[in-house]
């Protein structure tokens, strides 16, 4: 038996099993998005408020303050501030790479999972595609063997080709737009949390020069 022959031999079994793994594929991208909304949800805070407070506790020279409404958070954005003033002694420089390995830290987390999501919103259109050639094949030896004839085994094979294709898109779809739309809000809560952190750099900058200030002026 040649490569086309055994080729032909699978195309037989039917688009059946392509169709329950996109069933498959679909339920995990679905338990990935509930989860990783969960996830999101749990972690957001309202980053006005947090960095109106921060700001003031900065601005009075109150660290143990900032620290304390920082840890009352569970934002991500938070954390990237806290990895800032955590740094405070040993200087600007210091806490700009601790925030900066925060923020990998955080980013690593909230894109756990995605991966899989872009994955099936690329691929599921040419699983998809594979059941629909499967199909095809299915139809022409139903041809073949009706001599020409339609047959209602014919229209099966063929309905069955359709259909393997338009789950593939729809698979794919909600995937797509789940993927896109969960980066975004990743690169918009990074964006505050660096806003928080350049909030905290600017201080420990300011309290750099006015330290040297005092110095030279004594």
């Amino acid at each position: 038996m040649n490569i086309q022959e055994r080729l032909t031999a699978f195309a037989m079994l039917g688009a059946t099993w392509v169709m329950w793994l996109l069933v498959g594929l679909s339920v995990l991208s679905i338990a990935i998005m509930l989860e990783r909304a969960y996830f999101l949800l749990s972690t957001r805070d309202d980053i006005d408020s947090l960095r109106k407070d921060l700001l003031d506790n900065l601005r009075r020279g109150d660290l143990a303050g900032a620290k304390k409404r920082l840890q009352s958070s569970r934002s991500f954005e938070a954390s990237l501030a806290m990895a800032g003033l955590d740094s405070a002694e040993d200087g600007a420089a210091s806490a700009t790479e601790r925030i900066a390995g925060e923020e990998k830290l955080a980013r690593v987390l909230m894109e756990r999972n995605l991966v899989f999501l872009g994955t099936v919103g690329n691929n599921a259109p040419f699983v998809g595609l594979l059941g629909t050639v499967i199909g095809i094949i299915r139809s022409f030896h139903s041809l073949d063997q009706s001599q020409g004839k339609v047959t209602a085994g014919l229209m099966a094979d063929i309905g069955e080709a359709l259909v393997a294709t338009a789950i593939g898109i729809l698979v794919a779809l909600p995937a797509v737009a789940a993927f896109n739309y969960i980066q975004r809000i990743i690169k918009t809560r990074l964006s505050r949390g660096s806003a928080l952190g350049s909030d905290v750099i600017a201080y420990l900058l300011g309290n750099k020069q006015s330290g040297e200030s005092r110095a030279a002026a004594e």
